[in-house]
């Protein structure tokens, strides 16, 4: 089933047109890595899959969430789970680990003082956070967690809601390098436990072998998709980042080194 579906669209972010004829298509069950330079519009793209922005009204465009023309920002957030690396700044520094996670529930970035949760809600977020590996920070104030810790916590709030469709933007940036394996090794499970990955970044390298497509971005348009094989090759990434480069493929991992 495909879940995103994009037609013809123009979609502007301020003055500027950051997807420009733009068509694409996501489906359900098959993992997807976007990747492409800085303005390239992914970020752009992001923005049009968690419902933040919206396409041109003009003839011949649409853009269709899980086949419906109009949705709720609500209904977004209990398919897609979006996990940007900027949401930790949402946080103050004293929020409890489990109450980061809870807060999502209410489409919070935090508890205030009002904010009461059911005993099903706190089961839940506990479940994410041991599936993360982090309920052992249940109790810990965020502010004092390290950078792959709050990252964790980021991805549990989003799996509170059990979507269809989990987001990744950049997932490991400002990771150091044993974060970012660690997180890289939990978040290869999602896909086997039935949830579909959108795997946006800037590194092929990081891409795991659960995602199949791969969709490359380049002023505002897709430059190429399909099979990551046939599509992250050494003549494709050159042209796409304008610097020479050479790909080599082990069991299933994409290794990119300069020229």
């Amino acid at each position: 089933m495909t879940f995103f579906e994009v037609r013809n669209a123009n979609v502007w972010r301020g003055d500027t047109l950051a997807l420009r004829d733009f068509s694409l298509d996501l489906r359900e069950g098959e993992s997807v890595a976007i990747l492409g330079p800085n303005g390239a519009g992914k970020s752009t793209l992001l923005g049009l899959l968690n419902g933040e922005l919206r396409a041109e009204a003009r003839p011949g465009t649409s853009v269709r969430l899980f086949g419906d023309d109009l949705w709720a920002l609500w209904d977004i957030r209990a398919m897609i789970g979006v996990v940007m690396p900027e949401d930790v700044k949402r946080f103050d520094a004293e929020e409890t680990g489990l109450d980061a996670v809870r807060s999502s529930f209410r489409g919070a970035f935090g508890r205030t003082r009002d904010m009461r949760f059911s005993k099903r809600e706190t089961s839940d977020s506990l479940a994410a956070m041991e599936r993360m590996n982090v309920v052992h920070l249940a109790e810990r104030e965020f502010g004092r967690l390290s950078s792959g810790e709050q990252r964790r916590i980021l991805i549990a709030r989003a799996l509170v809601h059990d979507p269809r469709v989990i987001v990744l933007d950049e997932p490991s940036t400002a990771l150091d390098f044993a974060a970012s394996i660690e997180l890289g090794k939990l978040l290869r499970e999602l896909p086997a436990s039935g949830h579909t990955l959108v795997w946006v970044t800037h590194h092929p390298g990081e891409i795991p072998p659960e995602v199949e497509r791969a969709v490359l971005l380049r002023n505002g348009r897709v430059f190429a998709d399909g099979p990551k094989r046939r599509v992250l090759t050494s003549e494709k990434l050159s042209d796409l980042y304008q610097v020479g480069l050479t790909v080599r493929w082990s069991k299933a991992w994409c290794e990119v080194r300069g020229v």
